[in-house]
């Protein structure tokens, strides 16, 4: 039988050149943990797993939480129009946002990235733009996973998943269980749809016969990336008790809202204490949505609630604003007296 030179080249898998993209990664975490120290890994990738020293956290009773997340199909219009500069760090946002909803410090982050035929320059795009979004949330890339698959995967398309861990006093975890009556919600800003409802904005954007220039600055709009909040609410959980955290992901604000309070109460908003974002009345109205179903699909412009005493609302208002993020009074905690347990007014 005659061999075949390169033959799992020839079979759509570049050994060479996913070695050559591991080197160039390589050198993106080593600056990335150079600017954390606490890493055991000497060379950081390339090894069959990660370590990291847990008691340069100085936690001294220490809770683990975990949370791996993806970025939907907002992958596929980052793609389309070939911007892969932002795209990492709404990966990363996904997932650190959901460990700040713990009162965690996010640690450490690994990306798993999966393609059809392996593009080293766009690659290198995305993983730079995670790398870069694990520096600004406080937290270590310390490794991944780079697949090639062709045949699965198609006309050079790629998925991107991550997971990251982060770690908090035993005593300071942050659950729904200190939410009472008269507590109020204050909703911070998002960037946009951040990476949630994005089959639905594809449709809309596939099926839109306006202007191509009013299109092109949609597509801006819902590429922008996703706001990365853990060292903003880090820093005033150091001085004001949070009594509960709503990262308002898929599901918008009528499915995450409830998850962050418990059974037994509900929580009015007042839909009128901001302005829905242009992009979102854009989508609204294109895509003939009502908004009773905006509040269920999309954040709508709130990114993350916090759930306070009422004592600590104009601090904790202040200290966002000194972030150079908008933040609203956007309802308050009540007893639940329906079955809804979110109620807009």
């Amino acid at each position: 039988m005659k061999k075949i030179k390169n033959s799992y080249k020839k079979s759509g898998v570049n050994i060479s050149l996913a070695n050559k993209f591991v080197k160039h990664i390589s050198r993106l975490s080593k600056k990335n943990v150079k600017k954390k120290k606490d890493s055991f890994n000497k060379d950081i990738i390339g090894g069959f797993g990660s370590l990291f020293d847990i008691s340069k956290t100085k936690i001294k009773d220490p809770v683990l939480v975990s949370c791996t997340d993806g970025v939907g199909t907002k992958l596929d219009l980052a793609n389309r129009f070939k911007r892969f500069d932002t795209i990492g760090i709404d990966l990363v946002a996904m997932c650190v946002n959901d460990l700040i909803v713990c009162g965690a410090k996010p640690l450490f982050f690994l990306d798993y990235y999966a393609t059809s035929r392996l593009n080293v320059n766009e690659a290198s795009v995305v993983i730079k733009s995670i790398a870069e979004a694990c520096i600004n949330s406080g937290c270590s890339l310390l490794g991944g996973e780079t697949a090639e698959m062709p045949g699965h995967y198609i006309d050079n398309n790629f998925d991107l998943a991550g997971f990251s861990v982060g770690c908090v006093e035993e005593n300071q975890v942050i659950t729904s269980e200190n939410v009472s009556s008269g507590n109020i919600l204050i909703g911070i800003e998002s960037s946009g749809p951040h990476s949630n409802g994005f089959s639905l904005i594809r449709k809309i954007l596939d099926d839109y016969e306006g202007s191509e220039d009013i299109k092109n600055e949609i597509i801006k709009k819902v590429l922008v990336p996703t706001n990365l909040y853990p060292k903003v609410i880090l820093n005033f959980l150091k001085n004001y008790k949070i009594n509960s955290i709503s990262h308002i992901t898929g599901g918008g604000l009528l499915e995450n809202l409830p998850r962050s309070i418990p059974k037994h109460l509900s929580v009015e908003i007042d839909s009128q204490s901001w302005q829905m974002p242009e992009v979102f009345e854009w989508l609204k109205h294109e895509g003939k949505i009502l908004q009773h179903d905006m509040y269920r699909i999309f954040n709508c412009g709130i990114g993350m609630v916090l759930i306070v005493n009422k004592e600590y609302v104009n601090d904790i208002l202040n200290e966002i604003s000194s972030n150079k993020l908008d933040s609203y009074v956007i309802g308050e905690v009540k007893d639940k007296t329906q079955k809804e347990s979110v109620i807009f007014k």
